[in-house]
């Protein structure tokens, strides 16, 4: 594989990132609810990345690591649970490259779908990170494919990033500057992105990050001050946040990010109710834990404006039913 991405990204390369991405995303929008507030204590804003290219805030760090591939390359390739995959291939078809991407054999039939809709070729492996790793370098070894990772990227991290300026700046445009910025971590994209992005517009802003408690190595690892990862398959419906944390995603998040919480799997399904309720957006799991952690963990957000990037919203319907089903009869 490539081995030219070494470097941990700095804050410029979020401003740049927002530059090469600007004609390809969407400015997405930024919501609030009386009820949720009310429930809360806090006041909540909800980034809808859900609504973004391809239903996630994936498509921004995708954008811009294909804004700077060489122009020789001629095909890209990735391991992917769903959402940076679709993102890939997606991206990949509007440059006019082949894609391949490697999929668990867990990952959502909804996502393997999206990633077929667009014309990449997936190839299916085991459920741990190194069976993806594994099956990916088979992949390149194969193909010469260049890799557009999905998280241990300094062009991954910095694109994820630009999701905050573009909050940021819509909470200012309401008169008001957050408080808390939330954003779920799985491998650490986007929670890297984000605290590079607010240490250099708006360093008073808390950047926290939440995750399952089922795949708690980013929490383990901002806390004990050592890099972990998580030895297993983590045991969560979030699927997007099954991945371990990447070194350099640790690297930044070390320094940028206050806090890391856990939320339970009961406290994920009631928050994709919640918001299903109350804000009438439909969410995966994975884009339900920010939620979910200002509600188990609410002295830490009451009465603060707290800015929440619901990630994607790419979830089978059929599971939304079965989930919220279970639960009501729990």
């Amino acid at each position: 594989m490539q081995n030219d991405r070494n470097d941990v990204p700095r804050s410029a390369d979020v401003f740049t990132a927002a530059q090469h991405i600007a004609s390809y995303i969407h400015r997405t929008p930024l919501i609030s609810s009386r009820l949720l507030n009310t429930l809360s204590g806090a006041n909540l804003w909800f980034k809808c990345e859900h609504l973004q290219k391809v239903g996630a805030f994936k498509a921004r760090g995708v954008c811009n690591a294909l804004a700077q591939v060489p122009s020789e390359v001629t095909m890209v390739a990735t391991h992917s649970s769903g959402n940076h995959g679709a993102a890939l291939a997606w991206a990949a078809a509007e440059r006019g490259l082949a894609c391949t991407v490697v999929m668990p054999e867990t990952a959502p039939q909804v996502k393997r779908a999206a990633v077929a809709a667009y014309g990449a070729e997936i190839v299916i492996c085991g459920p741990s990170q190194a069976d993806r790793e594994r099956a990916l370098e088979s992949v390149v070894a194969q193909t010469g494919a260049h890799v557009v990772p999905p998280f241990d990227d300094r062009r991954i991290i910095a694109g994820q990033g630009t999701v905050a300026l573009e909050t940021i700046q819509q909470c200012r445009e309401r008169g008001f500057t957050p408080d808390v910025l939330v954003a779920p971590v799985g491998g650490g994209g986007l929670l890297a992105g984000v605290g590079l992005a607010v240490a250099a517009l708006a360093p008073d802003i808390t950047v926290m990050g939440a995750e399952p408690a089922g795949a708690d190595d980013a929490q383990r690892s901002l806390r004990g001050g050592v890099h972990i990862t998580a030895p297993q398959v983590p045991d969560t419906i979030a699927d997007g946040l099954r991945t371990s944390l990447g070194r350099r995603n640790y690297a930044v998040i070390r320094r940028t990010v206050r806090d890391i919480v856990t939320v339970t799997e009961h406290g994920i399904v009631e928050a994709m109710r919640m918001l299903w309720m109350y804000t009438k957006q439909l969410v995966e799991p994975s884009a339900a834990v920010g939620l979910a952690a200002v509600l188990e963990h609410s002295a830490r957000f009451r009465n603060k404006n707290v800015a929440l990037i619901l990630t994607g919203g790419n979830m089978d319907l059929d599971r939304v039913a079965d989930l919220f089903s279970r639960e009501e009869l729990s």
